[in-house]
């Protein structure tokens, strides 16, 4: 009798929440989770971590660095939903006080291989000169109450926010079963696309 075919496929992720860009900025630590869709499941790993404080490093560059590591291992039976990488920045203001200096959020991405990404960071801002001082003077700053909400479309509309730094991450990316599933990353021809195959339909 023929083994029947897999019925779910496999998505291995490691690498390392690299380095970070925050010109204004130092002694910063970074947060990440993941946010993915109902038919995701993490079997192996770490699906959330948070680094060492950094400080900026004195070369030319200034830059923060981390190299913290991410591994973690999904099984879906859907590419709809595919999982996120959350990031959120944090450091001191000047009253001694742990305030977010920025968010970012990226796909994984769904090409096999070694990925290097570079996310744009933002922060919320507060919608008044009154309520930006008081928030300044309590030493509390806008943040959002569950970071995963960077992930996610609903509300995001009515948050105003403000662009501020760079994080750079470094992905190594593992699929396993998709392909015998129907789904074409574009990985086999050497092409190394860089979005789901026409198969796949929408991922997120």
């Amino acid at each position: 009798m023929a083994a029947a075919g897999p019925s779910v496929f496999l998505l291995m992720v490691n690498g390392q929440v690299e380095s970070a860009q925050f010109p204004e900025y130092d002694d910063l630590y970074c947060k990440y989770c993941f946010v993915y869709g109902q038919d995701w499941a993490p079997t192996a790993g770490l699906e959330e971590g948070i680094s060492q404080i950094t400080s900026k490093s004195q070369d030319a560059r200034r830059a923060l660095v981390w190299n913290f590591p991410i591994d973690v291992t999904f099984k879906s039976t859907n590419p709809y939903g595919w999982p996120q990488i959350v990031l959120s920045v944090y450091g001191p203001d000047v009253f001694g006080n742990d305030v977010v200096r920025g968010y970012g959020a990226v796909h994984v991405p769904f090409s096999p291989g070694r990925h290097k990404k570079t996310i744009p960071m933002f922060v919320p801002e507060s919608t008044s000169k009154l309520q930006k001082f008081t928030s300044w003077f309590m030493g509390r700053r806008p943040e959002f109450t569950d970071p995963k909400v960077v992930a996610q479309g609903e509300g995001r509309e009515v948050a105003r926010v403000r662009s501020q730094g760079f994080v750079t991450l470094v992905f190594n990316v593992v699929t396993k079963d998709l392909r015998k599933l129907g789904y074409d990353t574009g990985a086999a021809d050497g092409a190394g696309a860089s979005g789901p195959g026409p198969a796949q339909g929408p991922l997120h």
